[in-house]
């Protein structure tokens, strides 16, 4: 016959062998030990700079990188503006440039006009101003002059100075200016009348450089003169030093 024990803890206990020879060992963790080690390699100084230093140039990138976006973005936007506003200011800028052309234009018409009348009494003048100088008892035998008047030379343009406008294709005038040398011949019985000639030749305005090229004694009708040749340089005065009456005809 079969009997059962149905009571708990009567059995057998399988008891396991702690030995060295069995194979079912579980290691164990020293969770103790690895943080002795941490704590230790926490205080090292090299590793503490190592992880402060990773630390800055993680946040010194993360700022030049903001920084460089943002000023990009604002150097987009500020190129767009100005392509619009150049898109939106080109046709004034070419009628702008028109205007001014013609302004050149007329400006240079003016000048040309002004110099061709500024010399168109050059003779005139100078025939005034020796005839107002001349002194008692002396005389011109002749009055001669060399050079041409502003009428008769070509005109050129040159760029103007940025000074004066501050467009690039502005130009002014050119006018050359030939100078106008005059030689006079003429007698004196006074030696003094000559010096005062002279000094009131160089007064004028319409003349300068007065020298006496050549004086010596001479006879005319008879009498003992003095002749002497005076060369002189035509001066273009101001035109507020100029003068100007109208001409008045009587027509009957």
């Amino acid at each position: 016959m079969i009997g059962i024990n149905l009571q708990p803890g009567t059995g057998r206990k399988v008891r396991r062998s702690s030995g060295g020879g069995g194979g079912g060992g579980v290691p164990k963790l020293d969770i103790a030990g690895s943080l002795a080690s941490l704590r230790e390699r926490i205080r090292d100084p090299w590793m503490i700079s190592a992880v402060g230093a990773t630390v800055v140039a993680v946040a010194a990138v993360g700022m030049l990188y903001t920084t460089q976006a943002r000023r990009d973005a604002e150097l987009a936007e500020a190129t767009q503006r100005a392509v619009q506003d150049s898109t939106r200011y080109a046709s004034v800028l070419r009628e702008r440039d028109r205007a001014e052309a013609k302004r050149d234009t007329v400006l240079r018409s003016l000048n040309l006009i002004r110099a061709i009348d500024d010399d168109r009494f050059i003779w005139p003048h100078v025939m005034d101003e020796v005839s107002r100088a001349l002194p008692p008892y002396t005389w011109i035998v002749s009055l001669g002059f060399s050079g041409t008047g502003q009428a008769q030379q070509a005109v050129s343009t040159i760029p103007g100075a940025p000074a004066a406008v501050d467009r690039k294709h502005h130009v002014q005038t050119v006018i050359p200016r030939d100078s106008v040398r005059i030689r006079l011949i003429g007698n004196t019985v006074d030696i003094q009348a000559l010096t005062r000639f002279m000094k009131q030749l160089e007064a004028s305005p319409f003349l300068e450089d007065v020298q006496l090229a050549k004086s010596e004694r001479a006879q005319d009708h008879g009498k003992e003169v003095t002749q002497f040749q005076l060369d002189m340089l035509y001066s273009r005065p101001d035109a507020e030093l100029v003068r100007r009456v109208p001409l008045a005809v009587s027509v009957r």
